[in-house]
């Protein structure tokens, strides 16, 4: 009895075909390089990255596990694609792109917690509520974007240094007239320039919790700022005090840290 093989159904022949160019080197490199080439953030679904909710960073979520050992070419465009629709849709106030020269603005409500405990949520959300308000106002006037709230308190970023500084005074001067049952609003802000790394819609990195710890060293109403910003500020624009015997864990032993008023005309 002669026993012949029967051949492979064509439907299983295509799909492994299909799977095989999808992971062709050159392919996949190709659709990387080009992927490269296209505007707007080239890390959509990376798990890095917070969740904001929109269908594209779900999508651009999905393509990014699927599959996520092998290399695909079709996942490289998918993602190129969503990362292009994103930058189209992007709206004007977008944040730095840029990985060096960006000013880092951390803010935070002095004794909130304190209060927070006796006050109740619905004092607490008003408050809270009041004070977004107003900073979101405030940073995106002078040019910066939010890029999270922090409970009390957010993180902002700013590509001018001079514009970071104005927006942190002047914040810090809207928030102590809001009024609040029992508790008068006093915040703090801190600002470092450097270079951190973007992650999506979100910061990362030793520069990022530089100006965190400046801020944690601030006392009510003040704004603290490190040297890499006052370095580029205009010496007659701005009014620039040393904070004597600064110490901050995780922060560099030199550095310099100043407390800035705006000088207004």
């Amino acid at each position: 009895m002669i026993v012949t093989e029967r051949p492979e159904p064509w439907h299983l022949r295509t799909r492994r075909f299909l799977r095989a160019t999808d992971q062709r080197g050159e392919l996949v490199r190709g659709a990387r390089f080009l992927r490269r080439l296209v505007p707007g953030d080239d890390t959509p679904g990376d798990p890095l990255a917070p969740s904001t909710g929109r269908s594209s960073d779900r999508l651009a979520r999905l393509l990014a596990e699927a599959g996520a050992d092998r290399p695909s070419a079709t996942r490289e465009l998918g993602l190129a694609a969503v990362q292009a629709w994103q930058a189209a849709t992007r709206r004007s106030g977008a944040r730095p792109r840029a990985t060096s020269g960006i000013t880092v603005l951390f803010t935070d409500l002095v004794g909130f917690s304190t209060w927070a405990l006796e006050a109740g949520d619905d004092r607490v959300l008003e408050l809270l509520r009041a004070v977004a308000d107003v900073t979101g106002s405030i940073v995106t006037g002078h040019g910066g974007s939010v890029v999270k709230g922090l409970g009390d308190g957010v993180m902002a970023v700013f590509a001018d240094p001079a514009e970071a500084v104005n927006a942190a005074y002047e914040t810090c001067s809207a928030v102590s007239v809001i009024k609040a049952e029992g508790y008068l609003p006093h915040l703090r802000a801190g600002l470092h320039r450097g270079s951190p790394q973007r992650v999506g819609d979100d910061y990362f990195g030793v520069d990022v919790n530089i100006a965190a710890r400046i801020m944690a060293a601030a006392d009510g109403d003040e704004v603290l700022a490190s040297g890499s910003v006052v370095d580029e500020l205009d010496a007659d624009a701005v009014i620039a005090r040393p904070r004597r015997n600064f110490r901050a864990k995780g922060t560099p032993k030199d550095l310099r840290v100043y407390r800035v008023v705006p000088r207004y005309s």
